[in-house]
């Protein structure tokens, strides 16, 4: 029998301890925005259910790399679920309800699943806020394990870890020191903010100001004082014509970051927005 699920309220997760942020809760929240008609506790549900399917196939005495092997098998062989290379930039990537139904995702969405699972069976998966592709890590006795939730879970090597972070750093190859700060478990609110930041880029990359104020806007009921939030959805208001929340935002934004880089297109927008009304009422 499905439990009646009762979502994060917004307003409610700012002053929440990152411990405390439920994952794959706030990860449907998200979804809540662009399907608020989604029913949280299937998708719950479906997440108890594989859990529970895999509980009875793993014996207790697996080794973890045995584990491994059987719970990839499970979710991406079994069940399906997949990396969507040919549509990457399609936003259902990022809507956790989307990712349930049509078993596709990026690596993010894929990794929220793959860890709320993971977690039901004891195994305390974390994510790792890799640049450019998020991974998962898995503690072990003698060390970590990264693994790569966007090619079915796989094992990847410190060495092939090393060769993918060089391009992000300036064609300079990582110290360890440096391999593993980057390694780093990902908080829950870092996690999410991520998912966020995605579909944010996806909108703007197609003019849709509305989606990308909304973004924008989770951003900050995550984190109060994002000064990047403020002037994305400030810019964005400007673009809808809402001058009022455009000159709030960004009146902010230039308090918070007095000496920005991006301070003369701010201005700009600002002056442009001063003495107009609002168009949206």
């Amino acid at each position: 029998m499905k439990k009646n699920i009762e979502l994060p309220d917004w307003n409610a997760l700012a002053p929440m301890p990152d411990t405390s942020l439920p994952l794959l809760e706030t990860a449907l929240l998200i979804a809540c925005d662009e399907y608020p008609d989604l029913k949280a506790e299937n998708y719950i549900a479906q997440v108890d259910d594989y859990a529970q399917q895999l509980q009875r196939s793993l014996p207790a005495q697996h080794d973890i790399t045995s584990k491994l092997i059987a719970i990839n098998q499970f979710l991406y062989r079994e069940i399906g679920f997949c990396g969507n290379s040919d549509q990457y930039d399609d936003p259902r990537n990022s809507y956790l309800n989307q990712v349930f139904d049509r078993k596709l995702g990026i690596p993010i969405s894929l990794a929220v699943v793959q860890i709320a699972v993971m977690q039901r069976l004891g195994l305390p998966l974390e994510g790792v806020s890799f640049p450019g592709h998020y991974l998962v890590r898995l503690p072990v006795e003698d060390g970590i394990i990264v693994l790569d939730p966007f090619n079915q879970g796989r094992p990847v090597s410190f060495e092939e870890l090393r060769e993918r972070i060089i391009p992000h750093m300036e064609g300079q190859s990582p110290t360890d020191q440096q391999l593993f700060q980057v390694l780093e478990p990902a908080t829950s609110r870092m996690t999410l903010m991520r998912m966020i930041r995605n579909l944010q880029a996806i909108y703007q990359e197609q003019g849709d100001f509305e989606r990308v104020a909304r973004s924008a806007d989770r951003l900050l009921k995550l984190s109060p004082n994002l000064a990047e939030a403020l002037r994305d959805r400030g810019i964005a208001y400007a673009k809808m014509g809402y001058s009022l929340g455009a000159r709030d935002d960004l009146t902010r934004y230039l308090k918070l970051q007095p000496e920005a880089t991006d301070i003369d297109l701010v201005r700009n927008h600002l002056i442009e927005h001063s003495s107009q009304k609002n168009s949206l009422n």
